[in-house]
C-alpha cells in the first residue's frame, strides 16, 4: 500500500509549472496549430467562403489536387538505424543561390484578397527565414513593392505570356532591374482551368456582392474591416481587373505560347530562367536540349487540367533523365515537411509551396506564414532526424518509397 502525506507545497512547484499566459489571440490560434492543416481550419474560419475558396480549390471534380496530395500520403520512409543526426542542417543551393530551407514559396494571384499583408507578408517571411519568395504577374503587390519588403533576400518572378506580348516583356524587364535573380516562365496556363468553386462563389475583382456574400462575410468583421481600410484591390502589374478569375485569365492570357515565346524571353532576361509546369517526361528532355536552368514539375495546384499527372510521381524518372541538365522542382499538394524531404530524397533540387503559405496568410498574416513556415521546418527536420540523415545531401531514394495507388494499363 502506497504511503500517503499531505501535499508540501514545495514540491507541488516543482512538479508543476503555470503556463505563461500569451495575451493576443491571434498568437493564441497560431500557436495552438501544429500542422498546416490546422492553419487550414484557422483559415477557413477566418476569411469568407469566395475568398477561402480560391485559394482552397481546384479545377472542376478537383481530383488532380486530391491525387498530388494523396501521392504524398502514399509514402513509405526506411530510417537509417545508428546514424545519429543530432544536429540536422536544412540548408542547400537553389537555382545558384543559398536557401536555408529546402522550399521556396509560390506564386500566387490575388494574394491581397486572402489577407490584407498579401505578398508584403510573404516576401518578409520568406526573408526572415532565408527562403526564396516568388512573385505572380496576376500579384497585388509591385515588384519593385517586393523587393522593398525583401531587400536582402531572394525574390523570383512568376511571367505568363500574355495576348499583348509587350506587357509581359515590360514586367520582365522589371523584374530584371529590381534585382529579382529568377524568372520561372510558366506555361501550363494558355486558358484558364474550370475552377467551379470560384463560378459558384461568383468571385471575381473586383468582389461581387450578393445577399450570400454579406451573409457569409458579416460573421468575419475583421476580414471587412481589413479589406475596406486598406488600399484597393488591384493587379500590380495589370490594368484590367473586372471580371471572374477565368474571364481575367482567359483574356490576358495566349493559347499560342510556343518555344519562341521562351527564346524571346531568354534573350530579355540575365538571371536564371526555370520553366514551370512540366507535366511529362518529353517536354522535361526538349527543355534540357534547349538549356534552361530548371524546370518544375507541376500541374498548377490541381487548378488547371484535371486528371493531370502527379508530379511526385513524376519525379523518380525526370531525375533519372534529365537531372544532370537542369535543377528540378515540384509542387502540388505539399503539406507537410515530410512532403519535401520525400522529394528532395528522390532527387528534387527544390520544392514550392502554394496553399500551405496562404493559409498561414489567411490564418495570421505575417506572424501566420512565419508559422507556416516554422511548422515545415520542424517537421523537415523530425523527419530527417527519424531517417538518420544529418544533411539534405544525405538524403536518397533508399529512403523512400512511392505506394500507387493508380497503375496505368500497358500500352499497346
Amino acid at each position: 500500500m502506497a504511503q500517503r502525506q499531505l501535499p508540501r507545497p514545495r514540491e507541488v512547484f516543482d512538479l508543476l509549472r503555470f503556463k505563461k499566459p500569451v495575451w493576443s489571440a491571434k498568437q493564441r490560434r497560431l500557436d495552438a496549430a501544429l500542422t498546416i492543416h490546422d492553419l487550414r481550419r484557422i483559415a477557413a474560419r477566418r476569411t469568407p467562403r469566395a475568398a477561402f475558396d480560391y485559394t482552397d480549390g481546384a479545377a472542376e471534380n478537383e481530383l488532380s489536387l486530391a491525387r498530388a496530395r494523396q501521392a504524398f500520403e502514399d509514402v513509405e520512409f526506411h530510417p537509417r538505424v545508428l546514424r545519429p543526426a543530432v544536429s540536422v542542417d536544412t540548408s542547400t543551393t537553389i537555382l545558384g543561390g543559398p536557401s536555408r530551407l529546402p522550399f521556396a514559396i509560390a506564386p500566387t494571384g490575388f494574394t491581397r484578397l486572402m489577407q490584407t499583408e498579401g505578398e508584403i507578408a510573404g516576401a518578409g517571411a520568406a526573408g526572415a527565414a532565408g527562403i526564396p519568395f516568388t512573385l505572380s504577374t496576376l500579384g497585388t503587390t509591385s515588384i519593385e513593392d517586393v523587393k522593398a519588403a525583401n531587400p536582402d533576400g531572394r525574390n523570383w518572378f512568376q511571367l505568363y505570356v500574355m495576348r499583348d506580348r509587350e506587357i509581359s516583356y515590360d514586367l520582365t524587364r522589371r523584374a530584371a532591374a529590381a534585382g529579382f535573380d529568377t524568372l520561372q516562365f510558366t506555361v501550363d496556363t494558355p486558358v484558364a482551368g474550370a475552377r467551379l468553386r470560384d463560378r459558384r462563389n461568383g468571385f471575381s475583382i473586383p468582389p461581387q456582392i450578393a445577399l450570400k456574400t454579406i451573409l457569409n462575410a458579416a460573421v468575419r468583421p475583421w476580414w471587412w474591416y481589413d479589406f475596406l481600410t486598406t488600399p484597393k484591390l488591384e493587379f500590380a502589374s495589370l490594368s484590367s481587373t473586372g471580371g471572374t478569375v477565368g474571364e481575367l485569365l482567359d483574356a490576358a492570357m495566349d493559347p499560342t505560347i510556343s518555344y519562341d515565346d521562351l527564346d524571346v524571353i531568354r534573350g530579355l532576361w540575365p538571371g536564371r530562367i526555370v520553366v514551370k509546369g512540366v507535366q511529362n517526361l518529353e517536354d522535361a528532355r526538349a527543355l534540357a536540349d534547349r538549356g534552361v536552368d530548371g524546370i518544375v514539375l507541376s500541374n498548377h495546384g490541381g487548378r488547371q487540367l484535371d486528371r493531370a499527372p502527379v508530379p511526385f510521381h513524376l519525379l523518380p524518372d525526370v531525375v533519372r533523365e534529365v537531372g544532370a541538365d537542369l535543377e528540378i522542382g515540384v509542387d502540388t499538394g505539399i503539406m507537410h515537411g515530410a512532403d519535401i524531404v520525400a522529394c528532395m530524397a528522390l532527387g528534387a533540387d527544390f520544392t514550392m509551396i502554394g496553399r500551405a503559405y496562404l493559409y498561414g496568410l489567411m490564418a495570421g498574416g505575417r506572424q501566420g506564414v512565419d508559422r507556416t513556415i516554422e511548422i515545415l521546418e520542424t517537421e523537415i527536420v523530425r523527419t530527417m532526424k527519424l531517417l538518420g540523415a544529418s544533411s539534405i545531401a544525405e538524403l536518397e531514394p533508399a529512403h523512400v518509397t512511392q505506394l500507387r495507388r493508380l497503375v496505368p494499363f500497358s500500352r499497346p
